[in-house]
């Protein structure tokens, strides 16, 4: 096998362009020529479980139809399964609404019927990406002396080759990289396999704290990766109860994923019924998995001539997905009015943050910070005389945990972290954008290798 790989693949080979074109032999399925009012194109692709469709009238688009087919083993085990198509459509909408709610760039636009939705058109990177949080299925099969249940801290991530014919060959990032994809006018290399990595494990470790609201595990997943027209690598194709396993509680013997299809020797009517009431739990699970802390970050300003500074504030932290209230009230002035306020947010908040606006003499944030056990955040105005005033934010009595930034991203930032402890939406958004600052980084560095000077 390694050595047909290598044939194939030698170590520089030439590019390749590998369109997204099926590797396998499936049932065919009628092709429409409208749904929910898109006008059909071309079939770009029909795989095991879905066609795809161009849509001639949204250039950049595609359209994803589930079908009713659950298979197994390369296609090898295959039943129809009625109703699964708006089952999958449905769980991956769901899924989907998630990460693109936690910062993730995804290929997915919206649904648009109970067994289709709306998709960036993308030209796939030929490879499955598997992040593995415990061991076992085929991990065990490769990697003997591993005991089933080994956790991977951090989690585990593999690449397989998409060549159904040699069952989807593991393949190391070397390799990847070496086999020089094109995709979509982008070349595959080192900057791009670590970019695809790197989110691989993010959208895992994203669902994974979502399903732990459901007291339910995530094991393990598989995820796929396209590129638009525009060269951007975006998560595509679906996320759904094919795609990773959940175990109930951490209990195997819960499991309500594929797998128990998967190992099911002989299939009967009522065994595909248990599969469907399976994939429809999940499906239904997913609705609750939007964090339930009801979170607000407060910025106190002590003076309406602060609004422009608070305002910077407010933005950096919605576009984190923080939900921001600015009020105007001085610790000075008026005491019993700002710790009023203080105690009704309060009183009507599970995860709170307030950041104090004030210079010269910044009595507003120390005397927060005196009455609350919430954390606050001092972030003085610009002023000329701040290298001055800001002692007055630094230099705060004992018994006093406030802190001080000067930026206003950077009080948001702080803001952010505080509330992703509990709110793993907000967690998700600061890693991505983490992400996406490195990758900016990477680009501008690529560029910057190719000069010629």
């Amino acid at each position: 096998m390694l050595t047909e790989l290598y044939k194939r693949f030698p170590l520089r080979p030439a590019p390749i362009v590998l369109p997204y074109t099926p590797r396998f032999e499936t049932k065919k399925m009628s092709q429409p020529k409208e749904v929910a009012g898109y006008k059909l194109g071309k079939l770009i692709i029909e795989g095991k479980t879905k066609q795809v469709f161009d849509l001639p009238e949204d250039p950049g688009h595609c359209l994803l139809v589930n079908k009713d087919r659950i298979t197994a083993g390369d296609g090898v085990k295959a039943h129809d399964l009625e109703g699964k198509a708006a089952i999958s459509n449905q769980t991956n909408a769901k899924v989907f609404e998630i990460l693109k709610a936690a910062g993730i760039k995804t290929a997915f636009v919206k649904l648009v019927s109970p067994t289709a939705f709306l998709s960036k058109k993308c030209e796939m990177v030929p490879i499955e990406w598997v992040t593995r949080r415990l061991a076992t299925g085929s991990f065990l099969k490769r990697n003997e002396g591993v005991p089933e249940g080994f956790r991977f801290t951090p989690p585990k991530q593999e690449t397989f080759f998409k060549d159904d014919a040699n069952h989807d060959p593991q393949w190391s990032e070397e390799q990847i990289v070496c086999a020089n994809f094109k995709i979509n006018g982008l070349t595959i290399g080192q900057d791009e396999v670590d970019y695809m990595r790197k989110c691989t494990i993010l959208v895992f470790e994203i669902l994974e704290k979502a399903w732990a609201l459901r007291d339910c595990a995530l094991i393990d997943m598989k995820i796929e990766f396209g590129v638009d027209s525009e060269g951007n690598i975006l998560l595509a194709d679906v996320i759904d109860s094919d795609s990773w396993r959940l175990w109930p509680s951490g209990d195997k013997r819960l499991m309500v994923d594929k797998q128990v299809y998967r190992n099911l020797t002989t299939v009967t009517a009522a065994d595909l019924d248990t599969v469907k009431r399976n994939f429809t739990w999940i499906k239904d699970q997913l609705d609750h998995l939007r964090p339930t802390i009801h979170h607000k970050v407060v910025v106190f300003m002590g003076s309406p001539a602060d609004q422009e500074h608070c305002l910077k504030i407010a933005k950096a932290a919605r576009e984190l997905g923080l939900d921001v209230d600015l009020r105007v009230t001085s610790a000075h002035k008026a005491t019993e009015e700002t710790l009023r306020i203080m105690q009704q947010y309060e009183d009507t908040h599970g995860a709170l943050v307030f950041i104090a606006v004030a210079g010269r003499s910044n009595g507003l944030g120390p005397v927060l910070s005196g009455n609350t056990s919430y954390p606050v955040i001092n972030c003085p105005p610009p002023a000329e005389r701040l290298p001055q005033d800001i002692w007055s934010s630094l230099s705060v009595p004992s018994g006093l945990g406030c802190a001080t930034v000067i930026y206003p991203d950077s009080a948001a930032l702080m803001a952010a972290q505080i509330i992703g402890l509990q709110d793993y939406l907000v967690w998700g958004r600061l890693r991505a954008k983490q992400l996406d600052m490195a990758a900016g980084l990477r680009q501008a560095d690529k560029k910057l290798r190719g000069l010629k000077l």
